[in-house]
């Protein structure tokens, strides 16, 4: 990150928000004895195992990880996961990214798992920009945030650290 870039979301906010999403999942899922967590590679599947680490931590919840990987300059046809098709069928879902841009990441995300039956389904985002481009929306979201279109929203996860800044 360079100096012109302005934080949007320090680490003790950014854990903040994980937290309220985490008990926002759990509430949503509480008839649910377990939970399929499917982040999008890369940031998207580093929020889900944030997110992951405290709902163990506050809920009696079975969580089972899921990794999203495509190809985001051309999404279709390219989303793969970690698990097979049976491991998630007539399961409670939440689809993680960390920042909901034009929501073509997620609008293709959602559409492979609606190949399957699935018990509920919603998303999950650390940052909802308001640019869509598709009719797609984050159920659960740590913070909205209006930009103009050239502005660019990014989260860094490090180590011991995880911001977020426009650049």
């Amino acid at each position: 990150m360079n100096t012109t870039n302005s934080i949007i979301l320090n680490d003790t906010e950014v854990n903040q928000k994980i937290r309220r999403i985490a008990y926002q999942i759990y509430e949503a899922n509480s008839e649910e004895t377990e939970v399929v967590l499917a982040g999008i590679a890369e940031n998207g599947y580093l929020l889900t195992q944030k997110l992951a680490a405290v709902l163990e931590e506050i809920s009696p919840l079975q969580l089972i990880l899921c990794k999203v990987t495509m190809n985001k300059k051309s999404p279709i046809n390219s989303v793969q996961t970690s698990l097979t098709p049976e491991e998630y069928t007539d399961k409670s879902l939440v689809l993680i990214d960390d920042v909901l841009h034009s929501g073509t990441t997620l609008v293709y995300g959602v559409k492979h798992f609606l190949e399957v039956p699935l018990k509920r389904f919603k998303t999950a985002v650390l940052v909802n920009r308001n640019h869509k481009k598709y009719p797609v929306k984050a159920d659960f979201k740590g913070l909205s945030l209006s930009t103009s279109i050239k502005e660019h929203v990014v989260v860094e996860f490090k180590e011991h650290e995880t911001i977020a800044y426009l650049s």
